[in-house]
């Protein structure tokens, strides 16, 4: 099984699209999404494109793919860049029957790498949901160093909710 992590180009974000607008309302809850949040496809696909338009260093949102044996299998985000100093990463696993299976914590480190080395940063943060374990512990294994816990609005698409804030020093 060949596992690869790198930028996700167009034609694949419909897979983001699809992940949140097909979602159940409860595994939205668990990722701490609220559906009244979600834009609509081409509002993702626009904001896509102006990202994707842009220079690295003016960028303001980041995507990943990740593909076992070229198949997708998840994708993260990264959001709040500030070039060449930090980031908020986010890491999702598509596929029910890929999630529990220890991938994610693959792909996390290997998503802090490209992040680290295309956005300059010094310090990646990641603030799962507090009750989302799978992600907290791809995190932990992936080498983030835990920071806190606490009551927040992590993202654009997200409640009030407990999240654990990680972090990844490169400094």
């Amino acid at each position: 099984m060949t596992l690869t992590v790198r930028e996700m180009t167009t034609s694949e974000f419909e897979i983001v699209i699809d992940y949140f607008l097909a979602a159940t309302p409860e595994f939205l809850e668990m990722l701490g999404v609220d559906p009244s949040r979600l834009p609509p496809a081409e509002g993702w696909r626009e904001r896509f494109r102006r990202e994707d338009g842009k220079t690295i260093e003016q960028r303001a949102w980041m995507v990943l793919i990740w593909l076992l044996d070229d198949r997708p299998v998840g994708f993260s985000s990264s959001d709040k860049i500030t070039y060449g100093e930090q980031a908020n990463m986010h890491l999702h696993v598509i596929n029910p029957e890929h999630r529990h299976r220890g991938i994610g914590a693959e792909c996390v480190r290997r998503s802090a790498d490209i992040y680290f080395e295309r956005l300059k940063l010094k310090r990646l943060f990641c603030e799962p949901n507090a009750f989302n374990v799978a992600p907290n512990r791809a995190l932990q294994k992936a080498g983030f160093k835990y920071l806190k816990t606490h009551m927040t609005v992590p993202g654009a698409l997200n409640y009030r909710q407990a999240v654990t804030r990680w972090v990844m020093e490169r400094i």
